[in-house]
């Protein structure tokens, strides 16, 4: 492949140990090859998290493209569990192992690698944005939301976003997201009373009281779906009390569930329903019931429309393959991406993301930036 080679340069990117928060030299390595290409880059490290502001053309120009992706990994787990070195980037057999391999600095590569060889060989009459961080797979209070933030307070602008995840369940070129499930997690802590398992009716036995809270929560229909959307999801993650004694009854069981929801819901809709459903169970059994809830992400939606067309038919153009547009899967940063413009998500076959053994195949690399490339030239056309 002509130009800067995506393959190599996700090697690069995979040899930097940048689990959450680290950046281990990640950013500088695209740094270092966007200020070559003539692209602007700016720092926005914020919270003890890194993350590169790069813009090829002038700012706020009035036809602009952007692409937004992370660096950083989740952890490798036990290294022993690997047959290849997680921060290697070997390739055998025309495919290449590591961490983020797949998810994704691939992914960065490939636009990175597109972006620096079309602006060199085809110059646009726009500009060409990239955003990333070093915190998507973290708590995101510090990645993409400070990109977007020094962007608003400095007159950068996207008129679109192409996010760069991996989003092809099966073969390269099959799946584009056009939106995604809200995500929030809900903590309840019930409290009775501690007592002899012998004497229960000394005792208040939190446990019943739990075990009725998370039965009427999963028994629930949240909804049948939307024109989108799939059902939303009700997950109970976790039960516990910490109870190692069978002859004592605790004084508290906490449990936790997990929800992804579609666009009939809001999170603010559905704390003020889980929170409904502890008071009657506290009311119900005479003991303290606590929520804490976290939101992720509320749903969003980018109606099937010139960004989806425009990043679909560059996808058919180069694998042959029709994707599915498609609101399935967990959250991404495109769910702070979207108050700032439209966004859609596109990349590699993610079977091995988050896994032992990580990897990607070389030739889906070089694929990938095509696709970039191709959306690129097509959009500036």
């Amino acid at each position: 492949m002509s130009g800067l080679d995506p393959v190599d340069l996700t090697a690069k990117l995979v040899r930097c140990a940048s689990v959450t928060p680290v950046n281990d030299g990640a950013l500088e390595v695209l740094e270092e090859v966007l200020g070559a290409a003539g692209f602007d880059c700016t720092r926005v490290d914020r919270g003890g998290i890194c993350n590169l502001f790069a813009r090829w053309g002038n700012k706020g120009n009035t036809k602009s493209f952007g692409f937004n992706g992370h660096t950083d990994v989740v952890p490798i787990g036990d290294e022993a569990d690997w047959s290849m070195p997680p921060f290697g980037a070997e390739i055998k057999d025309g495919t290449m192992y590591g961490r983020g391999t797949t998810d994704m600095k691939s992914g960065v590569a490939a636009f990175v690698a597109a972006a620096v060889d079309f602006v060199k060989d085809t110059p646009p009459d726009g500009a060409i944005v990239l955003a990333i961080t070093g915190d998507e797979e973290g708590d995101a209070l510090d990645g993409t939301t400070a990109l977007l933030d020094y962007m608003a307070e400095n007159g950068e602008r996207m008129d679109v976003c192409l996010v760069g995840e991996p989003t092809c369940p099966e073969t390269m070129g099959d799946m584009i997201k056009i939106g995604r499930r809200g995500s929030m997690n809900a903590h309840f802590k019930v409290t009775g009373k501690q007592g002899h398992a012998a004497y229960p009716h000394r005792a208040n036995n939190p446990l019943p009281a739990m075990m009725r809270l998370m039965d009427r929560l999963d028994s629930h229909e949240l909804d049948q779906g939307s024109d989108h959307f799939d059902p939303s999801t009700l997950a109970v993650v976790t039960v516990d009390t910490g109870n190692k004694a069978t002859n004592v009854i605790p004084a508290q069981c906490r449990g936790a569930v997990n929800i992804r929801f579609n666009d009939h819901h809001s999170g603010a809709s559905l704390s003020d329903w889980l929170r409904g459903e502890a008071d009657k169970i506290a009311e119900e059994f005479g003991l303290q019931v606590e929520v804490e809830i976290k939101i992720s992400g509320e749903s969003f939606i980018t109606p099937p429309g010139a960004l989806s067309d425009l990043v679909s038919g560059a996808v058919e153009a180069e694998t042959g393959v029709k994707p599915e547009l498609s609101t399935t899967g967990g959250t991404s940063d495109a769910r702070f991406v979207k108050a700032h413009c439209p966004v859609v998500e596109f990349g590699l076959v993610g079977q091995s993301m988050h896994q032992v053994d990580e990897h990607v195949r070389v030739e889906h690399i070089e694929q990938l930036k095509s696709i970039y490339t191709r959306v690129l030239r097509n959009y500036f056309t």
